[in-house]
């Protein structure tokens, strides 16, 4: 993997990992349309790919690192009864979306992305993406208007095996959270703010899962471009979750239409060029 190539896909990682466009189909579905040819399997990659995890994860932990300490705060006792207990019901919320996606990914994640990681499959899951995003604004206008606060156990279960549909190369995990939060009532903007918070743990286990393969190898010469790239992920990363929260914040009506577009055109044009 070149320095270019290298840079390339931590900057893809950034925006596709919170933007609800899905980072496994583009990591899957660019480089065979680029013409690239990256061994995943090389002891080389594996470095990479952690430093992209962990950069992208305290990207998401430094932008909402109010809500993190506030809830560390509360399961200490520090604060208010009413904020302590607002805080402690936010991380429980936050520990219960987080389950489906754990225990599917230990027992799945590998028979998944075996059968599906290919472009043209992933391609098509782009365009179903699209129509997940597409639908799920639709159906929203039939809900409430609810806040965060409002989230009751059965909520974060729903919203939490909506995370678990992008094992599958192609579905968004922020794009599928968003539509579940959506459907269960939220505004975009606590929908896209919920969505992030259980990310933060889903994407940091990645990278964690990964490091005891990496200290069984060892670090490879490659090891300072992995952290280049790392932080370049982180820093994207970052610029994202503001760029997105800021749209929200400012359009909750059809907010998701524009990305749902897009994966219908990005996931057209890879099925075209891929296939013929």
């Amino acid at each position: 993997m070149t320095v270019i190539q290298a840079l390339f896909m931590a900057v893809l990682q950034g925006v596709t990992e919170l933007f609800p466009v899905s980072s496994l189909a583009h990591a899957v579905i660019l480089p065979a349309v680029l013409g690239w040819t990256i061994d995943q399997a090389s002891p080389a990659f594996l470095p990479f790919v952690v430093a992209l995890h962990i950069g992208t994860a305290f990207a998401a932990l430094a932008f909402f690192w109010r809500d993190w300490l506030s809830m560390a705060l509360a399961v200490l006792g520090q604060g208010t009864p009413e904020a302590v207990r607002r805080e402690r019901s936010m991380l429980g919320h936050v520990v219960v979306a987080t389950i489906p996606a754990v225990i599917l990914a230990l027992l799945f994640e590998k028979a998944i992305k075996h059968a599906f990681a290919t472009p043209i499959l992933a391609a098509t899951f782009l365009v179903v993406n699209g129509l997940v995003l597409f639908l799920g604004e639709r159906r929203r206008r039939q809900g409430g208007h609810r806040k965060l606060s409002d989230l009751t156990v059965a909520d974060s279960l729903i919203i939490g095996l909506a995370q678990s549909t992008a094992l599958m190369p192609g579905i968004s995990r922020s794009g599928a959270t968003m539509v579940a939060g959506l459907l269960r009532g939220l505004h975009h903007e606590d929908a896209a703010r919920f969505s992030f918070l259980i990310a933060t743990p889903i994407i940091l286990g990645a990278g964690i899962h990964e490091l005891p393969k990496l200290a069984h190898q060892g670090l490879s010469g490659t090891a300072g471009l992995a952290v280049i790239a790392g932080m370049t992920a982180g820093a994207t990363a970052f610029a994202a979750i503001w760029i997105l929260m800021r749209y929200f914040r400012g359009h909750d009506v059809k907010a998701l239409d524009p990305f749902a577009w897009y994966c219908w055109a990005a996931g057209a044009l890879s099925l075209a060029v891929l296939v013929f």
